[in-house]
């Protein structure tokens, strides 16, 4: 099957609609064809052909939403670099993509080798192009990096298809929308930002871009703005019903879905008590964001919800037998979102895809109504005198204790047990740590998984794509 561009098509369907918002500015299906037709030219001028790939770093900005869709108008493939990478971890990225041109937010080029300025690329050019390649279902789009996490970062190649897929899985979850307004506080490097910006663009609805999370805008946003969705975690959830003193959301707030791991049970009621949905997911770059997501008439905040329609999840063992409802393994992922491949990196992808299957490195059990609970990375696992141990569960004990704002659980070294968990805890402002912390968490979990010490700290450590470094933890316990 051929695709189009859907800026094109909306400028077609619904040419006064608004597509986009962004610092103020506005941007019809009308205008916004026309600007990024006029980055069409702007790149062709350069001679960007089907297949040249070009790296970007940038926040989020009007502007990579104009060079996406201006790349994919060409057949080229946009690499969106994560803006909060330094110089030295930016440049093997860089290599790996081996791009045609290089193009930085101004404050942001010196990070770059030969980057030209993104915000003002093609401004010299003033009457757009009116090239539009059709695209196939495995037509590149993007060049995704891995968090690294568990080594060299790894370029996931995402297709056309892969962001029509996951758009219309997400779709038949959600229930249609006639013109949804999706709040895009994720970066635009960033798999769930980019799949929230093409999901926006497929269905005619407006993207209402923010360059950061600021709890203060995104309520203006949903109170003001008629945002109808948005994508949180626990952490951004909580500092938006702080800051709007739990008032409830509006009528035109439909749903929030919220990944980065367990949200806890008493910021679920404060978010219901606020009329807000929100939806428990887990996802993963590989597979163009979302997996899985808690049906909107069934969440209870207890999993991560069933795999989306269309899709495949399962459960199996290290010696690859697929295992039953309750019993814990490896998350694998089947269906039209996954990725094509990594780029250059050809055992990689034949270690991560595997008879159709990618192999996410994840751990986890499907319960008998096929919801999936997240257990960790195989990498994150605690083996604790034999007995394997899921931060995960020990984290959303803790997490639900009031004086506790955020926690992450860590297997470090032990003479006897060859591994005790070690529970870092970011406490509630004015609180000091609790002394019955490991009676809370007896009440909930068996001895063996009660943390051997808990540690306060002002903040988790975290790396470029917000993911805890349980790393650095491991060596200050």
């Amino acid at each position: 099957m051929n695709f189009t561009c859907p800026i094109r098509e909306g400028a077609s369907l619904w040419p006064e609609q608004e597509a986009l918002t962004f610092a103020g500015r506005r941007w019809t299906y009308r205008a916004l064809d026309a600007e990024v037709g006029r980055w069409v030219g702007a790149l062709q001028s350069r001679g960007i052909r089907v297949g040249d790939r070009v790296a970007s770093l940038a926040t989020s900005h009007a502007s990579s939403v104009f060079l996406f869709f201006a790349l994919g108008r060409l057949g080229a493939v946009h690499a969106p670099l994560n803006a909060r990478l330094t110089s030295a971890e930016l440049a093997p990225l860089v290599e790996d993509i081996s791009p045609r041109l290089t193009l930085a937010l101004k404050a942001l080029v010196d990070r770059l080798p030969n980057a030209e300025p993104l915000e003002t690329w093609a401004d010299a050019v003033e009457a757009p192009s009116s090239t539009c390649e059709s695209l196939e279902e495995a037509t590149p789009r993007v060049v995704l990096f891995t968090s690294g996490t568990t080594g060299r970062p790894k370029g996931a190649v995402i297709t056309e298809g892969n962001f029509r897929a996951s758009a219309r899985c997400s779709a038949a979850n959600l229930g249609a929308h006639p013109a949804p307004r999706w709040l895009g506080t994720l970066p635009l490097f960033h798999v769930g930002g980019l799949a929230m910006m093409t999901r926006t663009a497929y269905d005619g609805g407006c993207l209402v871009l923010h360059d950061r999370f600021e709890p203060e805008s995104v309520n203006q946003a949903i109170d003001a703005e008629g945002v109808s969705h948005a994508s949180f975690v626990a952490t951004t959830l909580e500092r938006v019903l702080d800051t709007r003193g739990d008032r409830p959301m509006p009528e035109t707030f439909r749903l929030a879905l919220i990944g980065g791991g367990p949200v806890p049970a008493p910021l679920l009621a404060r978010a219901r008590a606020a009329r807000l949905l929100a939806l428990q997911t887990y996802g993963l770059t590989e597979a163009c964001s979302q997996v899985t997501t808690e049906r909107p008439t069934e969440a209870d905040g207890r999993t991560a919800g069933p795999a989306l329609p269309g899709l495949e999840v399962r459960i199996v063992s290290p010696e690859g037998e697929v295992l039953g409802p309750g019993r814990e393994g490896d998350i694998e992922v089947r269906g039209p979102t996954v990725m094509a491949g990594y780029l250059n990196r050809p055992d990689a992808t034949r270690e991560a895809l595997r008879d159709g299957w990618l192999r996410t490195r994840d751990m986890g059990m499907l319960d008998e109504r096929g919801r999936l609970t997240v257990l960790s990375r195989r990498t994150d696992l605690i083996v604790r005198g034999g007995e394997n141990l899921y931060p995960a569960e020990i984290e959303t004990v803790i997490a639900a204790h009031p004086a506790v704002q955020e926690v992450a659980v860590v297997g470090v070294a032990d003479a006897r047990w060859g591994e005790v968990p070690v529970a870092f805890v970011v406490l509630r402002s004015g609180q000091a740590l609790p002394e019955d912390l490991d009676g809370w968490c007896r009440r909930s979990l068996a001895g063996f998984k009660v943390p051997a010490r808990f540690l306060p700290i002002d903040a988790l450590p975290r790396n470029a794509m917000g993911k805890v470094e349980r790393t650095v933890l491991r060596q200050r316990a």
